[in-house]
Parts: C-alpha cells; structure tokens; sequence
C-alpha cells in the first residue's frame, strides 16, 4: 500500500472540494415545504375546505409545515370539534395528534 505523498495531497484537496461544495447545497433553499411552487397553499386550502365541512367548525384557517400543523377555527371552543378537526387533519397529513394544534379563531 504505497500511496504516494502527491496521491495524498490530491485526495485531501478533493475530499475539501466535496465538503465546500455540500456546505454549499446545504444554504440553497430547497422549497421542499412547497411555497414556491403554490402548492402547500393548494393544500392548505383543500384542507381547510374539508375542515369547514366539519359539523361545529365554522371559518376555518390552515398552516402546515413538515413538522406540524396549526388550525384556528371558530368552533374550537368545543372540545368534540378540536377532536374531530385533528382527527381529520391527522388523516390527511399523515401528522401525529401531537404534531397537531387547534385553536379558536378571534371574534371579529
């Protein structure tokens, strides 16, 4: 295994090439949470057309992330709506309940 000191140098300059260039990759934004391209606001807007449907919830608002989700919606007061509306997100989203918050809307 006789590597020479020049095969070495060469090696370390491409192994720092590589690394620079995934530190790079890291700082590009990626729009894996879809709001370049509109569509997690398409999502967000079929969910909360479902969720409204929701016996109780009334106007209902939605913002998703890959790591949870957030509705406010007027008949959040009731525990059955919370329940039923984290139910319904959990099953489109795929998110546990934990990753779930319902909140009730402000009265206008």
């Amino acid at each position: 295994m006789n590597i020479s000191l020049a095969a070495m140098k060469k090696g370390r300059a491409a192994l720092a090439v590589l690394a620079a260039a995934s530190a790079l990759l890291l700082l590009i934004p990626s729009g894996s949470d879809g709001a370049e391209d509109g569509s997690a606001s398409e999502a967000e807007s079929r969910l909360e057309s479902v969720l409204a449907e929701v016996e109780g919830a009334g106007r209902v608002r939605v913002l998703c992330s890959e790591e949870g989700a957030a509705v406010v919606c007027e008949g959040a007061a009731d525990a059955s709506v919370r329940l039923a509306v984290t139910r319904a997100v959990a099953a489109y989203t795929g998110l546990g309940s934990n990753e779930i918050t319902v909140l009730p809307m402000r009265d206008e």
